[in-house]
């Protein structure tokens, strides 16, 4: 009988604490979620920020020099 009790008690302990750490790690991805939730990745930069890129020329080969070099980069 008092194993059954030892049993039981332990086997309760291990379900509060599988339940307490399953609560904590639900409560810290909410946390999280909500922080990139807030961050705006789209603003304009504020600052001295140039533009890295050049506007594509409206030239007949343009478009097919930048595919060659999209596919030798292998991107």
């Amino acid at each position: 009988m008092v194993s059954f009790i030892k049993a039981v008690l332990q086997t309760l302990k291990v379900f509060i604490i599988f339940t307490g750490c399953t609560v904590l790690f639900y409560y810290g991805i909410m946390w999280i979620s909500e922080e990139y939730q807030n961050y705006h990745r789209y603003d304009e930069p504020e600052g001295s920020a140039i533009s890295v890129s050049n506007p594509v020329k409206a030239g007949g080969s343009a478009w097919f020099d930048r595919l060659k070099l999209f596919y030798l980069n292998g991107e």
